[in-house]
């Protein structure tokens, strides 16, 4: 039996005030992970891990780390490739869920778009805003994500 953790790429992450509350009532700890600038949440559960500055730093933590019986919260395709194979449940910000079924047609669809960006200087569009939508999705998905862990990581 291990202990499931939610571990969250947390760079740019618009949802983790909501992921703290989830973990809250799961009793499952949560680490987010980046190279500065956040501020010590109070929630004992949670635990802020400060990689050094470095590309892909906080992204090789969080892989080295998480496995089967636990949840990752990312955009980062490669990373999200990382931590399918090792067996964790990965969830982007707007809930959507990558897995075994999906992750490498995200990874072409994430080259295509850097492929045409260095193409043509002009298309760098931001994508679609964060929505109201997508937060609930989100904890939507986290819900059943941690749910799934608990089970796989025998608690």
């Amino acid at each position: 039996m291990t202990q499931t953790t939610l571990y969250i790429d947390a760079d740019a992450c618009p949802v983790k005030a909501e992921a703290e509350r989830v973990i809250t009532r799961h009793k499952v700890p949560m680490k987010l992970v980046s190279n500065g600038g956040l501020r010590p949440p109070a929630n004992p559960l949670v635990e802020t891990v400060i990689v050094p500055d470095g590309p892909d730093v906080a992204d090789m933590w969080i892989a080295d780390r998480a496995g089967k019986g636990d949840v990752v919260v990312t955009s980062d395709m490669p990373l999200a490739a990382k931590c399918v194979e090792a067996g964790a449940q990965v969830l982007r910000h707007d809930g959507s869920i990558l897995n075994q079924a999906n992750i490498g047609q995200q990874l072409a669809m994430r080259d295509l778009m850097s492929d045409l960006r260095s193409a043509d200087p002009f298309r760098q569009g931001g994508g679609k805003s964060f929505s109201k939508a997508d937060r609930s999705r989100f904890l939507d998905s986290l819900e059943r994500a941690l749910r799934s862990a608990k089970k796989e990581a025998g608690l």
